[in-house]
C-alpha cells in the first residue's frame, strides 16, 4: 500500500517491490520491507483505529499487501494483552502482563506471519509453498495456503509434538518427517525448492513474516495507551517478533505514535539450545548449537539467520540474552496456568522462569511494566507436560 522498496539488513543493498525476493543476492542476508510513513501519517491517525477490525489488519496502511482481495486471515491478530495481576502479586509486582499469543488461530504467534506471508505469495502469484519448521510455523503455512487454496509443502523433525505433523496434514498440506532438526529440515528444502518450483518461507528467508510479526509491537502500543512497557521478555527461537516489533517501534516513533524510549528487550532460550546467549555473550554471530535439545520445540533453533540483527537489538534496548532450563520452563507455564487462567505454551513458561532470575539479581526492578509473551498455547504441547 505504501512500500517504497526493500533493502538488506546487512548490506544495505536495495530491491523493487512487488518482485519476489528471497535473501540478499549481495550477501545472504535478510531483507526489510520499507515504508512510506509521511504518507501513512498523512491517511492514518491513532484515532483512526478506533472501531477498526480486531485483527492484525487494522494496521493496513504499515503492512504490504496492496490488493485487498489478496488479503488472506483467518482472524489472526490483536491477541490480549492480560493485566497478570496473581502473579505480579506474588513478586511484589504490580505492572506484570501477559500478552496471549496462545490465542491464535492454529494456537500460536505463528499465524501472524504466514497470513502475510501467504497473503504476499498470492499477491505476487506463488502457488507452492514450503518451509522447515520445528512446529507451529508448519501448521500456521498449512492452514493460510489451505486457506488461500495454494498448496504447502511442511518439513519438519520427526519428534515434534504430534498435533503438529496432524494440524498441518489435516489443512491439506505434504508433510515430511526428517531424521534431525529445523536446521536439517531447511537443508531438504533448500536442496529441493528449485527442482520442486517451491517458494521458501523460512523464517527471514522471505521478506514478509517479519511484516506480519512486527503487528505484535503496534498492539502492545495501543493496549498500553501508547506508552511501550519497561521491559519486554520474549522467548527467541528464530527471533522475528524479537525484530518484527523492533521494526514497529521504529515505524511508530517516526509518525509521531510513541517517543525515542524503548522497553529493555530480554531475549529468552532454553539451556539445551540458547545461541543467542553464547552470542551475546561473545558478540559472535553465526554460532550453531550442536546436539540441540529442549520440550520446548519453539527454542529448539539452533541458528537464527537474523542472530546479528537481535544482537543489536539487545545492545541498543540494554537487554539481555539468558537461557533457562527445561525443568524451569516447564514450571513456569504450569504456574501461570494456576495462577492467571492461561494454559501457556513451554515458551510463554521460560519467560517467566527468566523474569525470576532477572528479579532476583536485580536487572528488572518490581516496580518496572514488564510483559511476558507467551508465544502459544499448552495444548500443542501435550507431550512436554505429561
Amino acid at each position: 500500500m505504501y512500500v517504497t522498496h526493500l533493502s538488506c539488513f546487512k548490506c544495505g543493498k536495495e530491491y523493487e517491490k512487488q518482485k519476489i525476493h528471497q535473501l540478499c543476492q549481495a550477501c545472504g542476508k535478510p531483507l526489510k520491507v520499507h515504508h512510506d510513513l509521511k504518507k501513512v501519517r498523512q491517511n492514518l491517525s491513532i484515532d483512526k483505529l478506533v472501531g477498526r477490525e480486531a485483527n492484525l489488519w487494522r494496521y493496513k496502511e504499515v503492512l504490504p499487501v496492496e490488493k485487498q482481495e489478496n488479503i488472506v486471515s483467518l482472524g489472526e491478530g490483536f491477541t490480549p494483552l492480560f493485566h497478570a495481576k496473581n502473579l505480579g502479586k506474588s513478586r511484589q509486582m504490580v505492572k506484570l502482563y501477559i500478552k496471549d499469543e496462545g490465542l491464535n488461530p492454529t494456537a500460536s504467534f505463528k499465524a501472524r506471519g504466514m497470513a502475510m506471508a501467504v497473503s504476499m505469495a498470492k499477491e505476487l502469484g506463488l502457488k507452492k509453498l514450503a518451509v522447515p519448521t520445528a512446529g507451529n510455523a508448519g501448521g500456521a503455512l498449512a492452514a493460510y495456503a489451505a486457506k488461500a487454496g495454494m498448496e504447502a509443502y511442511i518439513f519438519m523433525p520427526k519428534d515434534v509434538p504430534i498435533v503438529n505433523r496432524l494440524e498441518a496434514e489435516s489443512c491439506g498440506a505434504s508433510v515430511t518427517l526428517i531424521d534431525g532438526l529445523i536446521t536439517d529440515c531447511a537443508r531438504v528444502v533448500m536442496e529441493n525448492k528449485d527442482k520442486e518450483g517451491w517458494f521458501d518461507v523460512s523464517t527471514l528467508k522471505e521478506p514478509y513474516r517479519i511484516e506480519g510479526k512486527k503487528t505484535m509491537g503496534y498492539e502492545l502500543a495501543e493496549q498500553l495507551n501508547w506508552q511501550l512497557p519497561d521491559v519486554i521478555l520474549y522467548p527467541t527461537g528464530g527471533g522475528t517478533g524479537l525484530i518484527g516489533m523492533w521494526k514497529a517501534f521504529d515505524e511508530m516513533q517516526e509518525m509521531g505514535w510513541i517517543d525515542s524510549k524503548r522497553p529493555k528487550m530480554i531475549s529468552v532460550q532454553a539451556t539445551g539450545c540458547a545461541p543467542m546467549v553464547e552470542i551475546f555473550n561473545s558478540s559472535t554471530p553465526g554460532i550453531e548449537i550442536k546436539n540441540a535439545h529442549t520440550v520446548a520445540s519453539g527454542l529448539r533453533v539452533p541458528k537464527a539467520i537474523g542472530d546479528f540483527i537481535m544482537l543489536d537489538i539487545l545492545h541498543s534496548s540494554q537487554g539481555i540474552a539468558l537461557a533457562v532450563s527445561d525443568s524451569e520452563l516447564i514450571s513456569g507455564a504450569r504456574e501461570i496456568s494456576r495462577l492467571e487462567g492461561i494454559f501457556a505454551a513451554p515458551e510463554g513458561g521460560a519467560t517467566l522462569a527468566a523474569l525470576d532470575k532477572l528479579l532476583t539479581n536485580n536487572f528488572i526492578k518490581p516496580e518496572e511494566s514488564v510483559v511476558l509473551f507467551n508465544t502459544g498455547s499448552g495444548i500443542k504441547y501435550l507431550e512436554a507436560f505429561q
